[in-house]
Order: structure tokens, then C-alpha cells, then sequence
């Protein structure tokens, strides 16, 4: 069973929708860690009985001093793989160059398109036919890791970033355990710092078709 600690900064739809793969999926949640002592995803964290834990930023002289902490945190746990499921801090290079073990995001936009905030907004503005989520394999580039998989959405004529942020989460919430259970099942691994999948180079994202991840054929 792949050990899984997730990281989460506000109410934890995200997270809940991990919690609720079965044992099939090959992985568990061992702990969730936030910098929001208030936050949804530490409380669903309790109610589930897995380890909660937060760590506040204003305690810490700088973001690399805070990091260091919040990670030796983390690793008190001894997770697999560490998951960043709404987890709205930049992390520090030092910190990530210290870390033993993968760490992923799920971030709002396909990649390279829309690094940062405000994915939604962007993608209507810029006029896209199609939006949608990644998850990305966390490096010193904000959003900039390698991209591991996708899920795409349409953009409606009369959307609005409300609206199309929800047509995403919802399909974040498949896109993340489905990448998740890649690792878990040893078919997702990384080679010096690139995803590889069934022993080859992922020479492109995976996109989520239903519930599945393949190598073509994205869900439009």
C-alpha cells in the first residue's frame, strides 16, 4: 500500500475525493498537512481518523525556514508520495531539494497554459475552446514540473469563471486519484527527475477519458 500524505490548504474536495477510493487503488492517506490551522481539509482529515497536522507560516523569519519545518513535519510519516491537493504556498528549491520522495500538484489549467491564480478568468478571457486540470510532477518552477496527466473540459458559450471552475473540480476529482493509483500500482515512477510509465518515457500527458487515464484519446 502506497503511504500518501496530502497537502491542503482550504476545505479539501480534492482530498475527500482520495479518501474515497477503495483499497483497490492501491494507496491510503497517511496524514494531512496544512498551513490554515481552520482549514476544511484538516477537519476531514480528523473526522476520517487520519493523522491532521498544520504548521502556521508566521511563526517562521522566511518561506525557506518555514518549509524546512513543515516538510521534516511531513516526513515524520514516512510517505511514499506526497500529494499537493489545494495547497496554496510556493515552495522553497531548498526544501524541495531535500525531499526523499515525489511530491505532485493538481493544478487548475492545462499546462503550460496559466501557471499561478486565477486559471478560470484567464482561459475565458484568452477566448480557449477547452480548459481543464493537470497533474504535474513539483519543482522550483511555479506549475512549471512535468506534466503527468489531464483532464479537459469544454468552455460553454455562457460560462463564467464560477461556473467553469466547477466543470473542472469535478473532473479534478477523478484526475487525481487516477494518478495517484499510477504510482501506486508501479506503473508511474521517476527516472532523474522525469515520469516514466511502464518502464518508458511519457512522451505526453496522459488525459482522462471517463475515470481512466490513457495515453490518447482525450474526454472532450
Amino acid at each position: 500500500m502506497l503511504r500518501v500524505a496530502v497537502l491542503a490548504s482550504g476545505r479539501g474536495s480534492n482530498l475527500a475525493a482520495l479518501q474515497a477510493c477503495d483499497d483497490d487503488a492501491g494507496f491510503g492517506i497517511v496524514g494531512v498537512f496544512s498551513d490554515k490551522p481552520d482549514s476544511g481539509a484538516l477537519q476531514h482529515a480528523r473526522d476520517a481518523g487520519i493523522h491532521a497536522q498544520a504548521l502556521v507560516p508566521g511563526g517562521y523569519p522566511n518561506r525557506e525556514s518555514f518549509d524546512l519545518a513543515f516538510f521534516a513535519d511531513v516526513m515524520q510519516i514516512q510517505p511514499d508520495l506526497i500529494v499537493c491537493a489545494g495547497y496554496m504556498r510556493i515552495i522553497s528549491a531548498v526544501a524541495l531539494a531535500r525531499l526523499p520522495v515525489p511530491m505532485i500538484n493538481i493544478h487548475p489549467s492545462l499546462l503550460p497554459l496559466y501557471p499561478g491564480l486565477h486559471t478560470h478568468a484567464r482561459a475565458l478571457e484568452a477566448g480557449d475552446a477547452e480548459h481543464g486540470a493537470s497533474v504535474h510532477l513539483v519543482t522550483a518552477e511555479l506549475d512549471g514540473g512535468p506534466v503527468i496527466a489531464q483532464a479537459r473540459v469544454p468552455v460553454h458559450a455562457d460560462d463564467d469563471p464560477t461556473t467553469l471552475a466547477a466543470r473542472v473540480l469535478e473532473r479534478e476529482h477523478h484526475l487525481l486519484p487516477a494518478s495517484v493509483a499510477l504510482f501506486a500500482r508501479g506503473r508511474l515512477k521517476l527516472h532523474q527527475g522525469q515520469p516514466w510509465l511502464d518502464g518508458e518515457p511519457l512522451a505526453a500527458p496522459l488525459q482522462l477519458r471517463g475515470k481512466v487515464l490513457v495515453q490518447d484519446g482525450p474526454d472532450k
